[in-house]
């Protein structure tokens, strides 16, 4: 042992005993005295004895640190107690805590040199503390000083101009949110000048703006003032839509379809366009029979006006008849050519878009070029089948006009004029879907029988009187008379063998017009498709110049 405090005196170290108040709590633990060791060297130091002794020691005494040994001990007695057995178990105990105290020296030795230099390393260790104390200490004055005299001032112009940066931004936000509550205006400004592909596109361009700003709070306002506007635009357009139905014009409809393209509603806009032109055909035939039969009551009662479009029929006077259907015939032409102009306007607009796709086909844009065909193809389909509603609603509303009056009564050439103008418009039903017109031909079929019936019943009365009372006797004329040529006038003015000249033209129509026996190859939608009508009424030259064909010896009446 003396052996062992020479070594630590002349390595400077001190003893456990003395260095053992240095450590921490945490490190220390219980280092034999000078006795125990003195003890520990007159013990044998066999190391296998040594560790013998030391498994003999129960597990119970390295459970846990809070084990009680006293009470354990004490527990353990025997109820008699028996002096040398008490004597020989303490003996062992002393022999086990001898035998670990000996074996903590020996640790304790072992790890000294290790001890040394962690102790070291921790004085070492504070020393660089507290030099990094001193230098942090030095730095944060030197820090300050640069702060009062440079850097305080230099962050604070950046600061400045960051704030600036940050203010010119919101200010742009603030433009452009101005500009955008301030878009009603031009957009009200686009829809007068029927502007909608412009009004449209600006309405989305703004949307789109106001979703870059959404997190503005009052942006939100403006975006349901946006979306009404849209709302707005679409109610619009389908109000110009509506006027295509009666007055077609291509700049107009052009514009009409690139709005709708741009909403991407092309087969809403086609559903709508149809339900126009149904609409169009109902307006357009109640408002032209409405004022002939408020024309004719010579009133302004508005009654009429709650009647039922057959019922309406019915009021229709002889004499305003004819030129109400000639009015309704060229009504109902106006919607039927608006339609047709139409249909040339989506064939003349596929074969350039046709055109167009095929000059610049790359495949970059397959999706796009499919849709755009499916639309064609949904427009196509859904005019052609158009045709034959639009016109069988135009059947029913001239059917219900002819069956809604007598005609049994009208004088032969007004019976004659309105077969004429019921074939024009077949005519004009056959050109414009193929249709046989079976429901006009029925409703002229009776009312041709029933007038026909009276006319040969009360031509059978005139002709028996004529020849019980008049004398009779045969008519000069010369010998290249020809029956075609038969044009003596009756009582009443009115040429009585006029139809015998129209039987030499039976195609010629009510309006006498030069174009239709110039152009005989045009359809009449061709012909009239930049303007006029075929249902025009033009006065017919009752004074036409004819060539005598009775002879200058005759006298008498003539038949």
């Amino acid at each position: 042992m003396q052996k062992i405090k020479s070594l630590m005196t002349r390595q400077g170290l001190r003893s456990p005993q003395e260095s053992v108040h240095d450590l921490s709590p945490i490190e220390s633990f219980r280092i034999p005295s000078k006795e125990e060791l003195r003890e520990l060297r007159e013990e044998p130091t066999d190391p296998q004895a040594q560790q013998e002794i030391i498994n003999s020691i129960e597990e119970v005494y390295f459970s846990n640190d809070s084990f009680d040994i006293v009470k354990y001990e004490l527990e353990r007695l025997p109820p008699v107690l028996s002096l040398q057995e008490l004597e020989e178990y303490r003996d062992k105990l002393k022999q086990q805590q001898a035998a670990v105290s000996k074996k903590v020296a020996d640790l304790i030795l072992e790890k000294q040199p290790a001890y040394v230099q962690e102790l070291e390393r921790v004085t070492s260790l504070q020393t660089g503390l507290q030099l990094a104390a001193v230098i942090c200490t030095n730095g944060r004055r030197h820090l300050n000083i640069a702060k009062e005299g440079f850097t305080q001032t230099s962050l604070g112009l950046l600061a400045n101009q960051r704030k600036r940066q940050l203010l010119i931004g919101l200010l742009k936000s603030l433009r452009t949110i101005k500009t955008l509550q301030r878009t009603d205006v031009r957009l009200s400004e686009m829809l007068e000048e029927e502007d909608y592909p412009g009004a449209i596109q600006l309405c989305l361009e703004c949307q789109k703006a106001a979703s870059t700003f959404k997190h503005y709070s009052c942006i939100s306002e403006l975006n349901s003032k946006l979306q009404d506007t849209l709302e707005q635009i679409e109610e619009q357009l389908d109000v110009a839509l509506s006027k295509i139905c009666k007055n077609f014009d291509i700049s107009h409809y052009t514009k009409v379809q690139q709005a709708y393209r741009l909403l991407g509603k092309t087969q809403t806009a086609m559903d709508q366009l149809h339900m126009h032109f149904t609409q169009a055909i109902h307006n357009t035939v109640f408002q032209v029979v409405l004022g002939y039969v408020e024309l004719c009551a010579g009133n302004t009662d508005t009654k009429f006006q709650k009647l039922q479009y057959k019922d309406l029929c019915t009021h229709i006077t002889s004499d305003s008849y004819i030129p109400c259907l000639a009015d309704l015939c060229k009504a109902l032409w106006e919607v039927m050519l608006s339609y047709y102009r139409t249909m040339q306007w989506h064939e003349n607009h596929d074969q350039d878009e046709a055109a167009a796709v095929t000059s610049v086909s790359d495949g970059s844009n397959v999706i796009g070029t499919e849709e755009n065909s499916f639309d064609r193809s949904y427009v196509k389909k859904k005019l052609e089948h158009g045709l034959s509603r639009i016109w069988q609603d135009v059947q029913l509303k001239v059917k219900t006009y002819l069956l809604g009056t007598d005609l049994s009564n009208f004088k032969y050439d007004d019976f004659i004029f309105v077969l004429d103008v019921i074939s024009r418009l077949m005519q004009v039903g056959e050109e414009f879907c193929g249709s046989k017109s079976e429901v006009l031909q029925e409703s002229i079929r009776k009312q041709s029988v029933n007038y026909f019936k009276t006319y040969h019943r009360t031509r059978l009365e005139e002709l028996r009187m004529f020849l019980e009372n008049e004398t009779w006797e045969l008519c000069p004329v010369k010998s290249s008379f020809s029956i075609l040529q038969l044009h003596v006038c009756s009582m009443n003015n009115t040429y009585e063998f006029k139809f015998m000249e129209q039987s030499r033209s039976p195609s010629v129509s009510p309006s006498k017009q030069p174009a239709s026996a110039i152009s005989t190859t045009l359809t009449l939608f061709e012909q009239y498709c930049n303007g006029g009508n075929p249902f025009e009424i033009q006065a017919d030259s009752k004074d036409d110049e004819t060539e005598d064909v009775l002879a200058s010896n005759g006298s008498g009446r003539i038949l």
